[in-house]
This record gives structure tokens, C-alpha cells and sequence, in this order.
């Protein structure tokens, strides 16, 4: 492999063709249908998923076989199919997985900046889904046409790009479903919807935590009354979700106290995170944009490591019940409504865990208040399989030519429920997840930005690896 030569080629089609396409793709307001319900009538899914298809039409292989697929009441699956380069692999393939639907705005971004509103500055591509995730149709494609172009070999491959996936993919059993029998048996999958510890290597994820969310309502009165008469004798509904938030969290370190939701930690995850503690340092905390000297829960690297990849970890990501400040009023509010977020472990039983979260936070409830936990979500973790040796060669060795320095192994705090529906699916495949969500990219924040070079490198690496499979990876 020339892979100065494909480097260049691949480099060069990302700058003429793969970043235009991205720019018009940030402009359009593509929600997830969890953000977005109406999303089938405000037509912006449809947009995009037909404008992937034109440049992947234009782009693609001549022999690929494109499909916009449309099952009713579900939002679109764009789905390509690339014959391998002889028929020497049989039915072997390779899954490449993407998605193209968005978080919703947020507040916070900067003077000049939006969320559909593209902004190049140097090699940074602001906008809302350029890194979450719609560069990976870009960068699974090219990767398997310069395969083509440079006549290196490559397995039968097929590319799935769903529009669900911020929704936690509740229509992706669907189409698995349906196209299982044309999906074939992978030996590999390759996802690219995954996060980077920095930029200057191949980043390859080992695990993805799971996820239960829901709705926390407290309810003391059938309507506010007057906080001066009732004061003291009406208790306060924050008072008592304060008292179920303990039952949950410690509020003084963060640990949650509900064992359902911990798991052991594999001795084999505890080395990688030192190893990728030694590379990080302090920037795996300094990364994120602390406010007036704010510290971290610890200063040991491989410990929040592990904290944000095997512990579960608790948010509040939203709040009904509390009016805005300029309308707050001397009122004993009769509810408080907090939407609760929390983390789960790769190996949690997440059914368990929701049982078991449910029944701490509605059992004996303060003063007899109503008290109720309605759980909206709820999606597995996922563990990788032992990686084996050509894998990991290929994946160090596409570091080394692409990035110039080794690749890194580590659990990622955020979750696809996709790999873990594969990975059942699947028990024999490989799995290669990786992504560009590096150092201040910022996905589902303010600012979320796409960095270029780390995207073609990407690319790159994906290429060889396919290659590699190729030629070792069928017969291990």
C-alpha cells in the first residue's frame, strides 16, 4: 500500500467534494423525532437523507447498490451495498454504521456561531452534526472508493446511516429486522460515531456505557398557593426531590449509592486506562471548559478515566415546574418535575438498574408526597470482544502511517445503542468504533465543531484497514 498516495487522494476528495456536502448538511435542522416529533412534516430528514444519496450516487463505486429505505411510521435508512473486490471472500462482510439525524440547538454559542450555521476556521467546521455524526457517511465511502481507485482489495461492505440514533435508534431494530437476511454475517464492524482523546492518533473504543433516563415528579399541592401562608407548613417539593436526589446520589462526591447500578471493572479496561492516562495527562480534565477555577472530581487521569467509562454517573439535564426567573413569583410551587439522566456501566443490566433506580426513588416517599419515576429510555452498554491480532496490528499500524504516532485504546463515557444490538446480533464480529469527538468538539453543546484533519485521517485508516481484513483478517 502507497499509503502517501492514498493519504493524498483521500485528503484531496474530502476538500472538493466531502466538505461542501457538510456545510450544506449543518445548514438544515435535522432533529432527532425524540427533538423533533413532527419531524416527518417539517420535511428536514427527508432533505438530507436525499442529499447523502445524491453525493453518494455521484461518489460511489460504479458497481455499489444504493437504497433509501422507508418503513412505515419509522424515520429513513439510507443503505448501501459494495461487492467485494473478488468473489474469493464468499458471503464474508464488513458493517460500516453512521447516523445523520441531530441534537437539538442549545444555548451558548458563541458570537458568529450556530447551530445550522457552518463556520470554517482553519481546520474546524462549526455546526450542529458536521462530527455528530455526519462526516462518517463521507468518510466510510471515500475510504472504500480509494480502495478501488488504488487497486487495493477490500471484502463485500455494507453502510448503514440511520436518522435515529439522538433518540437513543428506536427504529433501527426495524430495519435490522428487515434487512437482515441482505445485512448478511459480519466479521467486522466499523463504527464511527465515537470520541477521540485527542487528535494527534487512532482512538479506538473499547466500551460504551449505558443509559436510563427519565422524569422525577414530585407533587405536594393540586395548585401553588401563596409561599407566606404556606410556608412551614406545606412542605416544598424541591425539598423533597432533594431528599430522593440523596437516596440516589452522594452529593458530596457524586458516587452512586444504588448497587444495580455498579459493575466490576475488568483488570484489562483498569490497564488501558493507565495507558491511556499516560497519554492524556491532565488534559483528559483541563479539556473541558471549567467555569472560575471549578475543579475536577479527581486529579488522577486514570481514575477519571474510569469514571466516565465504568461508573455511573448521574445529570439533571432539565427541569419543568420552576418558572423562569423574571416570572417567579412568592410562590410554594405545587410540583417539581427534574429529567434525570444517568450513566450506566458497559456490562449493567440496565433493566435491573431502572427496577431497581424506580423502586429507591418511589419507596416511602417524604411526607407522603406524590412521588413518581417514569423512565422514557433505556439503552444497554456495550463491552468489546477480545480484539484479536490483526486487528489490533492493523489498527496501530494505520496510527502509525496516518497519524504518525501509536494508536490508543479506552472506554468512552457516552452511548450507541447500535452496538450493542449488533454485538448481540452478532457474537462473532470484530468491532472497530472510533470517532473524531476529540478535545472541545463538543457534541450535543454549544460550539460543536468537526476536525478536518482527524476526519481524513479517519478515513484513511478505515481504508487500510479494510484492506488489512482483506487480506488477514478472514482467515483469523
Amino acid at each position: 500500500m502507497d499509503t502517501t498516495a492514498l493519504k493524498q487522494a483521500i485528503e484531496q476528495r474530502w476538500q472538493d467534494s466531502a466538505l461542501p456536502e457538510l456545510v450544506q448538511y449543518i445548514k438544515v435542522p435535522n432533529k432527532s423525532p425524540l427533538f423533533d416529533p413532527d419531524w416527518a412534516e417539517h420535511g428536514y430528514m427527508d432533505t438530507v437523507v436525499d442529499q447523502f444519496a445524491a453525493w453518494c450516487r455521484r461518489e460511489g463505486p460504479a458497481d455499489m447498490l444504493l437504497e433509501v429505505l422507508r418503513l412505515p411510521g419509522r424515520t429513513p435508512m439510507l443503505y448501501i451495498e459494495i461487492p467485494a473486490t473478488d468473489a474469493s471472500t464468499g458471503d464474508d462482510t464488513v458493517l460500516l454504521y453512521g447516523h445523520l439525524d441531530k441534537q437539538p440547538e442549545m444555548t451558548g454559542w458563541r458570537s458568529g456561531l450556530g447551530p445550522w450555521q457552518p463556520v470554517l476556521e482553519g481546520e474546524k467546521l462549526y455546526g450542529r452534526g458536521g462530527a455528530d455524526d455526519g462526516y462518517a457517511t463521507f468518510a466510510s465511502l471515500l475510504a472504500i472508493r480509494m480502495l478501488a481507485e488504488h487497486g487495493l482489495p477490500h471484502a463485500r461492505c455494507v453502510i448503514l446511516i440511520e436518522a435515529s440514533e439522538e433518540s437513543g435508534s428506536p427504529d433501527l431494530p426495524a430495519y435490522i429486522g428487515h434487512l437482515s437476511g441482505r445485512i448478511g454475517t459480519p466479521s467486522l464492524v466499523i463504527c464511527l460515531d465515537s470520541g477521540c482523546g485527542n487528535y494527534d492518533q487512532l482512538w479506538c473504543t473499547t466500551s460504551l456505557r449505558g443509559l436510563v433516563g427519565g422524569d422525577l415528579n414530585v407533587e405536594v399541592l393540586n395548585e401553588g398557593v401563596h409561599s407566606g401562608d404556606a410556608g412551614g407548613i406545606v412542605p416544598s417539593s424541591f425539598r423533597i426531590v432533594r431528599q430522593l436526589l440523596d437516596r440516589l446520589e452522594d452529593a458530596a462526591d457524586g458516587r452512586i449509592r444504588v448497587e444495580a447500578c455498579h459493575v466490576d471493572i475488568p483488570e484489562t479496561r483498569r490497564q488501558q486506562a493507565e495507558q491511556a492516562a499516560a497519554v492524556l495527562g491532565d488534559s483528559c480534565y483541563q479539556r473541558f471548559p471549567f467555569s472560575n477555577g471549578t475543579q475536577p472530581d479527581s486529579t488522577d487521569p486514570a481514575e477519571l478515566i474510569l469514571n466516565r467509562s465504568w461508573r455511573p454517573a448521574l445529570e439533571v439535564t432539565g427541569a419543568a415546574g420552576i418558572p423562569p426567573l423574571a416570572d417567579a413569583g412568592n410562590v410554594l410551587r405545587p410540583r417539581t418535575i427534574l429529567k434525570l439522566s444517568l450513566r450506566l456501566p458497559p456490562t449493567c443490566d440496565t433493566n435491573a438498574a431502572t427496577t431497581a433506580i424506580r423502586e429507591t426513588l418511589e419507596q416511602d416517599p417524604p411526607q407522603q408526597a406524590r412521588v413518581r419515576f417514569s423512565p422514557e429510555w433505556c439503552a444497554g452498554g456495550w463491552h468489546a470482544p477480545l480484539m484479536p491480532d490483526w486487528l489490533d496490528r492493523a489498527i496501530d499500524q494505520s496510527s502509525r502511517h496516518f497519524f504518525g504516532k501509536p494508536a490508543v485504546h479506552m472506554g468512552e463515557g457516552g452511548s450507541i445503542p447500535f452496538m450493542g444490538m449488533l454485538a448481540e446480533r452478532f457474537p462473532h464480529a470484530q468491532f472497530l468504533v472510533t470517532g473524531v469527538l476529540g478535545p472541545q468538539s463538543n457534541a450535543h453543546g454549544p460550539n460543536e465543531f468537526l476536525h478536518i484533519p482527524t476526519a481524513m485521517k479517519l478515513t484513511c485508516c478505515v481504508a487500510e484497514i479494510l484492506s488489512t481484513h482483506y487480506l488477514e483478517g478472514r482467515e483469523s
